[in-house]
């Protein structure tokens, strides 16, 4: 369901910038009501069932248990990390939308297309995954992205960009949710929380080190380097996958 709202948001966005000229501020201002919306439902209406506390609470973040996620568990949180520095922010398709020519107003449908691209694949794949090895599928993701980086870089037409954000939806299609399968998987059923927050806080670094590293790359090199320098990185996450533990399989 987030998908269905990360492609009409954009869609409705290209509509007002049509309707009001670009105006940016405006459409900010208007993009502050689903916000508001979504934190009052928090607030007034979700609420959690109570529960009996069964055992005392403690901090899980030991070293008894850091060390007890296993050598797959923290395999998996470091293919996280180097799957993150390969796949930078969708920002930079923006970016490059901008500079193929694409009209001002008519730039979010990037997002819109590359959202639709994974709302369409999430599904089919995802059973796919189900009947398969993960990590197989994962790899043949990292090729879709390394197919949209490559005609990323080379395209200067929109159409080409276009066909470039249509592969990186697909790769999203693949990929998004099996890390976090990966990691149910592997560590102990009484600290997923804990190998869930962990994952989290890397990948989270590593998307702020590779949208760092991608910004300096275009402006040093120029955005068709950002590009293949995301393909590399996907061809070094594709040889550290060679060594998957039999438990993250």
């Amino acid at each position: 369901m987030d998908t269905v709202g990360a492609f009409l948001g954009p869609l409705l966005a290209v509509g007002l910038m049509l309707l009001w000229n670009d105006d940016f501020r405006t459409i900010f201002w208007i993009a502050v009501i689903p916000g508001v919306l979504a934190v009052a439902l928090l607030f007034f209406g979700l609420h959690e069932p109570k529960t009996p506390v069964e055992h005392k609470r403690t901090n899980p973040i030991k070293k008894e248990n850091l060390r007890r996620l296993g050598k797959g568990c923290w395999w998996v949180i470091g293919l996280g990390a180097i799957f993150t520095l390969a796949r930078f922010s969708e920002a930079f398709l923006v970016l490059r939308a901008q500079q193929s020519g694409v009209p001002l107003a008519l730039i979010p449908l990037v997002m819109v297309a590359m959202n639709l691209l994974y709302f369409l694949s999430a599904y089919p794949f995802g059973k796919l995954s189900d009947g398969m090895s993960h990590t197989r599928l994962l790899q043949w993701g990292l090729v879709m992205l390394i197919g949209a980086d490559i005609v990323l870089a080379l395209s200067t037409h929109w159409a080409g960009m276009l066909l470039g954000v249509a592969l990186w939806g697909v790769h999203m299609g693949m990929t998004q949710g099996l890390l976090a399968a990966m990691i149910a998987k592997t560590a102990p059923a009484d600290l997923r929380g804990t190998a869930y927050g962990i994952f989290s806080l890397v990948s989270g670094v590593g998307l702020l080190v590779a949208s760092l590293g991608a910004g300096a790359i275009w402006e040093m090199f120029g955005a068709e380097y950002t590009f293949y320098a995301g393909a590399v990185i996907c061809l070094v996450t594709l040889m550290y996958l060679r060594k998957t533990p039999d438990e993250a399989k």
